[in-house]
Parts: structure tokens; C-alpha cells; sequence
């Protein structure tokens, strides 16, 4: 853990992280990437100096209340914050100032600050995101070794539930030949159903591989489940890296953007990203054949699929 000075925790959109790091050890982390400028070891926590207080202030000069929202990169609940209670106090500034709040996380320590977040719902809103990926808990334990269970955070969706707090699941990412299963997604479904979510939110299910994530990614592979990167590079040199393993067809491959001769996309390229490295040159928009594909235009501007219950 290290402390930095920043002039402001509140970004003009309401968006509010108070860490940079984390100590979840997911595998599929995206906040690992390199795109994201961290210059410091992931799992030594950047906690940003005064952070309530520089909060309090921004809060006070805003001429009217909005939501506030917590990123997905770094979450609220790690388990620094037992210790520093930062996520807390700044929850309660926001109780007192009037706003509404989006808290996303996928920690059962958010039960601690139940009062708190039932407080700023009588007021105005606020809605409690969680993350849901392995029904499995033997399977969670691997994936996500220092996460709540599946069922711990289920049982804190019912808690909110009976507060009278709305809630929200983000159903992601599905990991091919791991968790991508029939019997985990109607597991995690059913969690949503009896702890009666008011949606569900995914981008087209999968992840970014980035520079820095990839890397990570790959190598835990390679920890957890020997052989499962080969089989990766396998199936994605077979048909192309975007996403389904070959359901989709890339527009770069066609006659169309191509002339008669196709490409062979890179076997470690992004999964789920909506183009191969040729597309992204190109800026021409997916295609899919025969249906569209999930991961198209619509995943680019950030709207997510959502399902209501």
C-alpha cells in the first residue's frame, strides 16, 4: 500500500474510484492492463491521500446532486478497506450531500456499510451492483482466490433484496472451456431470479486480453489448467479471435474488404473485441454471418444488454 496526492476524486461524469490496485487476484482482470497507466505493482494498493475530504469538497461545490458511481476497474471493497474505511466515510458524505449512488463490487463486505446504503436510497437512489461469474465455488476459489464465494455474495443480494436496496448482477466474463457452460449460467440465473434482481448487465460475455491482462491471463492458464492455452491458440487459429470460436466471420476475411485472398488473424489477438488486428487498422465494423454479432457496434458505445426481471 502506498498513498498519492490527487486534487480530485469526484470526475465531472460522477465517476469515483478511491483505489488503484487490487488484491482479488482475479485471473481475467481487465484493470491489469497497460492501457490504464498504472506504474506501480497491481497489488500494491495506490490510496488516494484525503480522499473523503477532497470528496466532501467537490460535493459541496456541485449546484445540484447526481449518482455517483464506482468504476469497475478497482473495487470499493478490498480487503485494505476493513482497515482504512475510506469506501465508508465516503459513502457517508454522500448520504449527507443528498446524492444518489452506483456502488459495483464483488466483495459480501459491502453488507458492512447496509445502513449506510439503505440510508441514501430513502433520500434519493442508490443501486448495488455485483458480479456474478462462477456458480461453482470450487471453481470461484481458482478463478477468483480472494473474492467472496458465489454464495456469500448471493446471500448479499438477498440482504439488499429485503432492505428494499434495487440491485444489479453483471454476468461476466464467461471464460471458453472453463466457465462457459449451460450448468453455470442457469446456476448464476437462478441466483438472480430468487434474490429478484432488478436486471442483469454483460458485454457480450467475454473479456478485452489487453497488454498486461493477456499476459496475466495466460499465465495463470498455464498455473490452473495445463494445456488450456495450446488449446486456445489451436482453436483460434482455426477460425479467428474475435469471439464464438468461429460462429462469426470476420469482414476482413471476405472478398469485400479483402479481395479473394483472406488473412490469418494473430493466434493471441483480443478475445471478444469486435475486430483482428486488420480490422482495427481498417476501422471497418464486424460483421457477423449468419447473425450479428454481440460484440458489434453496439458493445463499442457501451450499451449494455439488459435484461430486465
Amino acid at each position: 500500500m502506498h498513498y498519492v496526492d490527487y486534487k480530485t476524486i469526484l470526475s465531472p461524469q460522477g465517476g469515483m474510484n478511491l483505489y488503484r490496485g487490487c488484491t482479488h487476484g482475479c485471473m481475467y482482470c481487465d484493470s491489469r492492463s497497460r492501457r490504464y497507466q498504472m506504474n506501480h505493482d497491481f497489488e500494491d494498493i495506490e490510496v488516494k491521500r484525503d480522499a473523503p475530504r477532497i470528496l466532501e469538497e467537490q460535493l459541496g461545490r456541485r449546484r445540484k446532486p447526481c449518482m455517483v458511481s464506482t468504476d469497475a476497474m478497482c473495487d470499493p471493497y478490498i480487503p485494505l478497506e476493513n482497515e482504512l474505511l475510506i469506501t465508508r466515510q465516503c459513502l457517508e458524505l454522500i448520504e449527507r450531500y443528498g446524492f444518489g449512488l452506483a456502488i459495483q463490487t464483488k466483495s459480501a463486505r459491502i453488507l458492512r456499510d447496509l445502513d449506510v446504503l439503505t440510508a441514501i436510497n430513502g433520500k434519493t437512489k442508490c443501486v448495488v451492483e455485483m458480479m456474478l461469474t462462477m456458480f461453482d465455488e470450487g471453481l470461484c476459489r481458482i478463478i477468483e482466490p480472494n473474492v467472496s464465494a458465489t454464495a456469500e455474495r448471493f446471500a448479499a443480494l438477498e440482504a439488499f433484496r429485503d432492505a428494499g436496496v434495487p440491485t444489479v448482477v453483471w454476468l461476466s466474463p464467461f471464460l471458453p472451456f472453463i466457465n462457459d457452460t449451460e450448468e453455470n449460467l442457469r446456476g448464476l440465473l437462478d441466483y438472480c431470479v430468487r434474490a429478484k434482481v432488478r436486471a442483469i448487465m454483460c458485454f457480450g460475455f467475454g473479456m478485452t486480453l489487453r497488454d498486461g491482462n493477456r499476459e496475466c491471463y495466460y499465465s495463470k492458464l498455464n498455473e490452473s489448467f495445463p494445456g488450456l492455452k495450446a488449446r486456445y491458440i489451436r482453436t483460434l487459429k482455426k477460425s479467428n479471435p474475435l469471439c464464438g470460436f468461429g460462429l462469426f466471420q470476420c469482414p476482413c476475411n471476405s472478398k469485400r474488404f479483402s479481395g479473394n485472398k483472406a488473412h490469418e488473424h494473430p493466434a493471441e489477438n483480443t478475445l471478444n473485441s469486435g475486430y483482428c488486428t486488420r480490422c482495427l487498422t481498417a476501422r471497418k465494423p464486424h460483421r457477423a454471418e449468419p447473425r450479428r454479432c454481440p460484440t458489434s457496434c453496439t458493445r463499442r458505445r457501451r450499451n449494455a444488454d439488459l435484461v430486465t426481471t
